[in-house]
């Protein structure tokens, strides 16, 4: 097996491409361990000192790290990757939910018209561009004109998350949207 490593916007974040399938649909953040209670790709990956977060995205895995030098960390973190997927373990228990829940989501009845169209141009414009930074971005809120997204992966730490934010994300739905004011992460 060879798993190939893509530097991401992030320089604390590697993207980790096993050649396979990962999750599939969606994305999964795991911060610490018992996050990554029913994950045990996520657990093991955790257990590697300086590793501070682990996402699965649809084909990769993206792992965060602390000050330590990739070069220290990178070995052990192939290494894992590699024998989770040789060993053709599940990367979830059966009973852990696999997508993003709409749990926490808020807005009002009558905006979601707007809504639909914002989470619309988010799935089919916004994802597949920062799932190829290793991140993910998800709609948490609209309320007053105001977008609220959750940031992960890659994006959750980025020192360009804020301009993607404002001069991608905001403009693209300011342009269909003339409802939508700014954009904001949570």
């Amino acid at each position: 097996m060879f798993i190939q490593t893509e530097a991401t916007p992030n320089p604390a974040t590697l993207k980790f491409l096993p050649g396979q399938t990962v999750l599939g649909q969606g994305a999964m953040e795991f911060r610490s361990a018992a996050e990554a209670g029913k994950a045990p790709l996520a657990q093991a990956l955790l257990a590697i000192p300086g590793v501070t977060a682990v996402m699965y995205g649809s084909d990769f895995v993206s792992v965060t790290k602390d000050a330590t030098d990739w070069a220290h960390l990178k070995p052990a973190i192939l290494g894992t990757i590699m024998e989770h997927f040789t060993a053709e373990a599940p990367l979830l228990a059966d009973d852990a939910a696999t997508s993003d829940s709409q749990d926490g989501e808020f807005f009002e009845p009558a905006d979601a018209e707007t809504v639909a169209t914002i989470k619309e141009l988010i799935e089919t414009r916004v994802r597949p561009a920062v799932a190829g930074d290793g991140g993910d971005i998800v709609f948490r809120g609209f309320r007053d004109g105001v977008v609220y997204l959750g940031m992960k992966g890659a994006c959750s730490g980025c020192p360009s998350s804020t301009a993607t934010l404002r001069n991608g994300i905001e403009n693209l739905l300011r342009h269909f949207l003339p409802q939508v004011k700014a954009v904001e992460r949570i």
